[in-house]
């Protein structure tokens, strides 16, 4: 009988993927969601601007596979060159690329216990082999990181900043100097997904040009563009130019490079949206203190709130939640695992989230 034979590597990988989106849960309950407050997407939506240039693309058309217009608008933004910057299909379409570029069967990488999982996804698909420490206090430690990197002789450390699950955040300037324990054969691989959301001072003073570091930063979050899949590394250019070795040149779509052209031209949106956000992650600090719960500082679109126990009661609190129609999620590692993540909302998405958590809590502490 005919069949595909897959690599061994292949074939020793579960066929999962690192998050079960809203709609699969949607389909498995026989329902909609009545909020939708687990994914971090930008609930308030694109710009205008953005949303009309989508409209108009002409979609007959490849989109540009060098993304001219929208590296030379970045690079005006940040004050560097379109050299410094590749455009891919959201971050998690960078990560697979760099970590193709980097990373072989056997190579060591370093990551947090409880960090980003798509990032560990494509780690493990290309055969690399995964060390983690543990966050401290509730932040991923940079310190621990590079120690780490330097004992198994890491290709990549990865760190976000703000963090994904727990939306702590450390000082640029505290990052730039611990960047001197950063073993020299070893890349950062800085995830600034959140970036736009954290307070000024958050993202590192680094040169563009600076061969230790990659940043990685997105559409998806504050941009509101996370159903176009677009998204931006900055580097130096020699490791730019590498991902034209093995990146899709026309993975890219027209109608994402219009609309993420037209956001980065429209700041007075983002500034809107920044303060929106913030009034968000204030409410939902609010609700949980109504209901006798703290939450973490955050510096993303979205607030972790600590459920007082362990992660057998912040999951059967989500589970509670879940059945009444509000979708969130809740990070995967002890002891971070004690909190459910919540994404920042309209007052409409939160008025239902605060009622619905009472009642939460009430089914978890019975169950």
């Amino acid at each position: 009988m005919t069949h595909a034979r897959l690599t061994p590597l292949a074939q020793s990988l579960p066929a999962n993927v690192p998050f079960v989106g809203p709609e699969a849960q949607e389909r498995s309950l026989g329902r909609a969601f009545k909020a939708r407050l687990g994914a971090n997407e930008n609930i308030f939506g694109p710009s205008p601007r953005a949303m009309a240039a989508m409209a108009e693309t002409e979609h007959w058309k490849y989109g540009d596979s060098e993304s001219i217009e929208l590296r030379t608008a970045l690079a005006d933004l940040h004050g560097i060159a379109p050299e410094n910057i590749i455009v891919g299909e959201g971050i998690d379409g960078l990560l697979g690329y760099l970590v193709r570029l980097l990373v072989g069967e056997g190579d060591a990488v370093v990551t947090s216990e409880g960090a980003y999982p798509t990032f560990n996804y494509h780690v493990t698909g290309f055969g690399g082999v995964l060390h983690k420490v543990p966050y401290r206090d509730d932040r991923e430690d940079p310190s621990a990181l590079f120690a780490k990197a330097a004992e198994v002789d890491a290709k990549i450390v990865y760190l976000a900043n703000p963090d994904n699950p727990m939306g702590t955040w450390h000082d640029g300037a505290a990052l730039e100097r611990a960047l001197d324990d950063l073993p020299q054969n070893s890349l950062l691989l800085l995830d600034e997904a959140y970036i736009e959301c954290a307070p000024e001072g958050t993202a590192p003073a680094l040169s563009a040009n600076d061969p230790r570091v990659i940043r990685m930063r997105t559409f998806s979050k504050a941009y509101g563009l996370a159903g176009a899949r677009i998204g931006y590394a900055i580097a130096a250019p020699e490791l730019i130019t590498a991902f034209h070795k093995v990146r899709n040149h026309f993975g890219l779509n027209r109608a994402a490079q219009a609309g993420a052209l037209a956001a980065v031209r429209d700041q007075d949106y983002l500034t809107q949206v920044q303060t929106k956000i913030a009034d968000a992650r204030d409410r939902i600090a609010q609700i949980a203190g109504e209901s006798g719960l703290t939450v973490l500082p955050s510096a993303a679109n979205f607030v972790a709130i600590d459920c007082g126990q362990d992660g057998t009661f912040a999951k059967a609190v989500l589970d509670a939640l879940v059945a009444r129609g509000i979708f969130v999620r809740m990070p995967f590692a002890a002891p971070q695992n004690r909190c459910i993540r919540v994404s920042c909302g309209r007052p409409e998405d939160l008025d239902l989230f605060a009622a619905a958590l009472p009642e939460a809590l009430k089914a978890a502490r019975g169950a």
